[in-house]
């Protein structure tokens, strides 16, 4: 064979190569449609997951903010009860007999400790 029939021939081969037989390409194309399939299935179960972990997270976030302004009532009502309570205190307290009798008593119960005495 000549140069020219040689080179001939090989590029007909090497052409050769690169087409597949009619079945090795319907199998390529059933593992990459399998493939697509599976990927796609994949994709939407994890979309679905995301929405429902979404979900769940508002639910969540609405309740604690519903707990949230409950407690922050209470605390209100708790910071009302306590200034009302304080001014009632203070309001008694020059009318308060055992407030005085108290303070008179401690202060002689520590000047007969101070000065070495024990109270009776």
């Amino acid at each position: 064979m000549s140069a020219a029939g040689l080179s001939g021939a090989f590029l007909h081969r090497s052409a050769d190569l690169h087409v597949l037989p009619e079945c090795e390409e319907d199998e390529d194309d059933d593992r990459r449609n399998k493939r697509r399939e599976k990927n796609r299935a994949a994709a939407q179960r994890s979309r679905k997951k995301q929405t429902q972990r979404a979900d769940r997270l508002h639910e969540e976030y609405e309740c604690l903010e519903q707990e949230n302004l409950l407690l922050r009532k209470e605390v209100q009502t708790l910071t009302e009860e306590q200034r009302r309570l304080t001014e009632a205190l203070k309001a008694h307290e020059p009318l308060c007999l055992i407030m005085h009798c108290s303070a008179g008593l401690m202060s002689h119960t520590r000047m007969e400790l101070l000065s070495g005495g024990l109270p009776r």
